[in-house]
């Protein structure tokens, strides 16, 4: 396992208690397993946010030691074609469970990676297969999800989880790894991982291994983004008409800091808000922000998006569009 992915595995929660966020579908779930009849599930939503954790917890609420001969864990987006819904899927269905649950565990995670002939062939295999088995589908985006087996599942919708959550996760490691953090390194692991959990923990881990006395500045090296400091300066050059100011500051960042493109557009938004200008400039201006992401991540030349989009703030100085 790569060192990036050690605490994450370390620290997974076991029980439902120990999760954090997701606390309404943690409730439901909770209830469906106490049952010891869960219908097919699907659950939706960023990554980081507890969808992998929640269905091992489930499978091992269930059958208790005997989880791993009862549960099959497939990557849709490794595993994806037609052959893996005819073969490894229906081979481990077609069995009853070991256990006194009559029925095992298939776990798809990535499930929105699968291709269309797959899932028309897993729709076929839910039905069929029912008695024996049950499906719990992971995804990002449900809408890629056909509607025969979204019909077929209980449908639950993760969030992002919010700063208070991925705190309480975090103090938990430090307390464990013997570690010191200060306030404001919580607040930039948040604003770094943007609430996923999972790369929260992966950046607390990459700086640990630097030092055990985890500060803000070191999350923001670590996390190779903008800092919001360097970002406003260049907005301010902008927005006073200084266009090469802007651009030399701009050049400067991206290659002390080593920072992409796109964090830098992630950071421009974020400052846009806090600029001392009219909201309906904001407004126009976090368009052409949307603009300048979107033909760089359809391959266009980064600084020469951000050249153009420093443009437009220079304009939106002087009173233009």
């Amino acid at each position: 396992m790569s060192v990036v992915n050690i605490w994450t595995e370390k620290y997974r929660p076991v029980a439902f208690d120990e999760m954090v966020g997701q606390q309404e579908i943690i409730r439901r779930v909770r209830s469906l397993v106490q049952a010891l009849n869960i219908p097919h599930l699907l659950f939706a939503g960023p990554p980081g946010t507890g969808k992998s954790t929640l269905a091992l917890i489930i499978v091992k609420e269930l059958f208790g030691d005997k989880w791993k001969e009862n549960y099959l864990e497939l990557n849709a987006s490794d595993e994806r074609g037609i052959d893996v819904v005819r073969q490894k899927v229906k081979d481990f269905a077609r069995t009853k469970a070991i256990e006194s649950i009559p029925f095992k565990v298939i776990f798809l995670d990535e499930a929105d990676a699968l291709t269309k002939e797959a899932q028309q062939a897993l729709r076929r295999t839910m039905e069929n297969y029912t008695s024996t088995c049950r499906f719990i589908l992971s995804c990002n985006y449900s809408s890629r999800i056909i509607d025969p087996i979204q019909s077929r599942c209980v449908v639950f919708r993760f969030k992002l989880l919010e700063k208070k959550d991925i705190k309480k996760r975090i103090e938990f490691i430090v307390q464990n790894e013997k570690l010191t953090a200060q306030d404001e390194a919580f607040d930039a692991l948040y604003d770094a991982s943007e609430g996923d959990c999972r790369r929260a923990i992966n950046l607390l881990q990459a700086t640990a291994a630097i030092s055990p006395d985890i500060t803000k500045d070191m999350i923001t090296m670590v996390s190779s983004a903008a800092k919001p400091a360097d970002v406003r300066v260049v907005l301010d050059y902008a927005i006073a008409g200084d266009f090469v100011g802007a651009r030399e500051k701009l050049l400067d960042t991206m290659l002390k800091d080593s920072v992409s493109g796109t964090d830098i557009i992630k950071a421009i938004q974020k400052e846009i808000w806090n600029l001392q200008i009219e909201p309906d400039i904001k407004v126009r201006l976090t368009e052409k922000t949307g603009e300048a992401e979107f033909r760089m991540i359809e391959g266009s030349d980064e600084f020469v998006q951000l050249q153009a989009l420093l443009a437009s703030f220079v304009l939106a100085g002087r009173g233009g569009a």
